[in-house]
């Protein structure tokens, strides 16, 4: 009895580690703005509706406010953890193409970052490597399925 790794299709997979990766980016570059109570009154029509519900401005508000912001702390310290987990060069590679600035690009990683500098070939395996054990530690991988007809 064996455990084999499982064969990800990549480009699906690499399109949803790279989705993850830049909702990282976002939750990290644009702040939470908070929600606010109205305090003017408004006068709307009001059509009939249930009469046996009651709705709290203020609590959901506050609920909101509570539970977005540490949703996204969640979900940033679930990325860095594993980020954090894998090897030096994987990780350089993410964090520093994926994790930071917006315009980055790869040929900027490869070049410029790395020392000494690599090949675009091996840039490509490196990250492939990260990505399927990004995708495998996120548990957002896409396995290949087999055409069976």
């Amino acid at each position: 009895m064996g455990f084999e790794l499982p064969e990800l299709d990549r480009k699906r997979t690499q399109a949803a580690v790279e989705a993850a990766l830049e909702k990282y980016r976002i939750f990290k570059t644009i702040t939470f703005e908070e929600r606010e109570a109205s305090t003017t009154a408004g006068y709307n029509e009001r059509f009939h509706g249930p009469t046996n519900t009651t709705s709290d401005q203020t609590a959901s508000i506050a609920i909101h406010n509570v539970d977005v912001p540490a949703a996204r702390r969640v979900y940033c310290t679930k990325i860095e953890r594993a980020v954090a987990r894998l090897h030096p060069k994987e990780r350089l590679l993410i964090e520093e193409r994926y994790m930071k600035d917006d315009y980055v690009y790869d040929w900027t990683v490869y070049q410029q970052i790395f020392n000494p500098p690599i090949s675009a070939g091996t840039y490509t395996k490196i990250r492939w490597k990260a990505f399927y054990k990004l995708a495998l530690a996120l548990d957002i991988a896409i396995e290949k399925t087999s055409a069976v007809e």
